[in-house]
């Protein structure tokens, strides 16, 4: 019966501490976007240009996961795809960006990614 007990509440708490560390702002840092710039034609686009929609990436005709990032519409179409590959620097292949570049996007995307 101990052993029930202990294995039940081993369990509760290893589940619980998971859930804890599930959290984007734990897990990466990323806490406010008070103060940072998010805007798309100053920030977010050339970050993309310079990192993102180059040869062998996504440049125009790409079909490498969300496909061609040239664009204000197609970066706006794959918004959270790309926050994710950031905030987890799963992207970009190239190199890593900075956790200014990364916030920027970050809160770009949070912001509902206008075309600012």
């Amino acid at each position: 019966m101990i052993k029930k007990i202990t294995g039940v509440l081993t369990g509760v708490i290893l589940l619980s501490y998971g859930c804890y560390n599930d959290k984007e702002e734990i897990l990466y840092g990323i806490t406010t976007c008070d103060g940072t710039n998010a805007s798309f034609s100053v920030n977010v686009s050339p970050i993309i240009q310079s990192n993102c929609a180059i040869t062998d990436c996504h440049a125009a005709g790409s079909i490498n996961g969300p496909g061609a990032l040239t664009s204000y519409l197609q970066i706006k179409n794959a918004a959270v795809q790309i926050k994710s590959a950031v905030v987890s620097r799963f992207m970009p292949q190239t190199g890593s960006l900075s956790s200014s570049q990364i916030k920027s996007i970050s809160c770009w995307v949070d912001a509902g990614a206008p075309n600012n």
